[in-house]
């Protein structure tokens, strides 16, 4: 009967201790000559006892099963090295472009004649990106390496554009893109004909015979030179205008495939420092007459109230008429930014002509210079 419970009790460990099996069998002498008596008595310290630092079969103390990774093939090399080929290739690309004019960030709304005094950001980082662009930045414009043949230019803008179009063909696009609902819509901001305004334009001409344009802002003083600016650098021609609203179309023979290739800014360069805009005295008087002049705009009732990204088509017009019969000028400029009240004051006085003496609290004090004497003096009778 001892004999059967110690049977017993071997197979019982056996079970519940799978991995003790080998150490069980090699011991097997030390439990036969083990008194049943003792056995029994020490049992539990044998299911409690600590397995041997020799112990190989010992899960929790046997060493870690080294993976082995399958070797790669040949052909899997290769496409790995290709596919690093092709990603260097990409970030490496460059864009040689063959637009006949240099790349600003602005085209309707910075003055190539006037050169900054400083920048705001090394010039050596172009907007463009590191090694994307063929031409070097210089800060404001990445000028063309090559010269331009200008009759080559007209003459291919001429062979795009085609014959003019009649004024049923007219009509019927300007009712089809005139509406304020019509989805081939760009919106012209503070910042004017932009450089990558143009990769908009040819993306609509895609799918559309023109594209409708909505002017807001600074850029509304002078929409002639937008006008130019958007047929000169996108090729196109405007058929329609009214107020702010513009329609381009993009001619008779374009072909999307063969259209110009135009590379993406991919931020926005910061504005370079210019000369000071207001100088302390203004030219043609004293200090002690250009402070009266500003306290007496300040003191003046304001011409026109301008808003933020208003419409300022007739601004130009009333400070003309204005300057007829008063010498002072003040525009109230209030939450439109200082930025944008500079803008205006830059371009009323290339339009108007006049003299901007003061920029204060958003207020623009303008004054109309002096006049020719023989202009004021009535002529003789």
């Amino acid at each position: 009967m001892l004999w059967n419970k110690e049977k017993c009790t071997e197979l019982r460990m056996m079970k519940l201790f799978p991995w003790r099996r080998l150490t069980i069998q090699a011991h097997g002498t030390l439990y036969s000559k083990i008194p049943s008596s003792s056995f029994i008595n020490f049992s539990p310290s044998l299911f409690h006892s600590q397995p041997e630092q020799d112990d190989i079969f010992d899960p929790p103390f046997s060493p870690p099963l080294k993976t082995h990774k399958p070797k790669k093939s040949m052909t899997e090399k290769h496409e790995n090295a290709a596919s690093n080929e092709d990603s260097e290739k990409a970030h490496n690309f460059t864009v040689n472009s063959d637009l006949p004019f240099d790349f600003r960030y602005s085209y309707s709304e910075t003055n190539p004649a006037v050169e900054p005094i400083g920048f705001r950001e090394p010039p050596r980082f172009s907007p463009f990106g590191p090694g994307r662009l063929d031409r070097k930045w210089t800060g404001t414009s990445a000028p063309r390496l090559q010269p331009v043949d200008l009759e080559k230019v007209a003459e291919e803008r001429r062979r795009i554009l085609g014959e003019p179009l009649s004024e049923e063909e007219t009509a019927e696009l300007v009712e089809k893109y005139r509406h304020n609902d019509c989805s081939r819509q760009m919106n012209l901001g503070r910042g004017g004909v932009t450089h990558n305004m143009l990769e908009d334009i040819h993306n609509y001409w895609k799918k559309a015979e023109a594209v409708r344009i909505k002017c807001l802002g600074v850029p509304t003083l002078d929409m002639d030179n937008v006008c130019s600016h958007l047929e000169d650098k996108s090729g196109g021609k405007v058929i329609y205008r009214h107020i702010n609203i513009l329609l381009l179309y993009r001619g008779r023979h374009y072909d999307p495939k063969s259209r110009p290739t135009v590379p993406v800014m991919l931020w926005k360069p910061l504005a370079p420092i210019y000369p000071k805009l207001v100088k302390n005295v203004a030219e043609g008087l004293t200090f002690e007459e250009t402070k009266a002049m500003r306290n007496k705009g300040l003191n003046a009732p304001p011409l026109t109230k301008l808003s933020r990204n208003g419409v300022y088509v007739n601004v130009v017009g009333k400070v003309r008429a204005a300057f007829e019969t008063e010498e002072v000028v003040r525009l109230d400029c209030t939450h439109v930014g200082t930025s944008d009240c500079k803008r205006i004051g830059v371009k009323l006085r290339d339009l108007v002509p006049c003299v901007p003496i003061l920029f204060k609290d958003e207020q623009i004090i303008l004054w109309r210079g002096k006049r020719d004497e023989q202009n004021r003096t009535p002529a003789p009778e």
